[in-house]
């Protein structure tokens, strides 16, 4: 099943946010971040910087935007993949996502804001790629007081 995570933002910058779980037929409030699984979250911070990002192009601009909605979705399960994820090199994953303004908004003006959200600097990172470098860092020993 997929994971679903849907951000609402106010033109206030207030911010709902909503999960469809695995195994749960609908949407239901976010009350508690420990309940998102890592897709979830990547989800999250993808439709947070979305939404903030054409939030504060609507305010600059003076456009009447009052709300809007990312339904961003992954087709994975954390589950599945955490079953083998020693002997994993490479996953076939798609994130599909899904955008609605709100507000006094003509057709052109829907659009500019579209591509507007396209330019959020995770949403390039997801799409283009991005060298993760890991390194494990040791905590120095402390010296026995015996």
């Amino acid at each position: 099943m997929a994971e679903i995570i849907v951000v609402r933002q106010k033109a206030d910058f207030t911010t709902e946010f909503l999960a469809q779980f695995e195994g749960e037929p609908k949407l239901s409030a976010v009350e508690d971040i420990r309940d998102i699984t890592p897709y979830g979250m990547l989800l999250a911070g993808l439709g947070s910087c979305s939404a903030v990002l054409v939030n504060s192009y609507a305010q600059h601009h003076g456009i009447a935007l009052d709300e809007v909605e990312f339904r961003v979705e992954y087709e994975r399960s954390f589950k599945e993949d955490c079953e083998h994820c020693e002997e994993a090199q490479q996953f076939d994953e798609q994130i599909k996502m899904a955008v609605k303004f709100k507000g006094e908004l003509n057709q052109q003006l829907i659009e500019k804001l579209y591509k507007i959200s396209l330019q959020c600097p995770v949403h390039k990172i997801l799409e283009h790629g991005i060298q993760v470098q890991s390194r494990l860092e040791m905590e120095p020993a402390t010296p026995s007081t015996d």
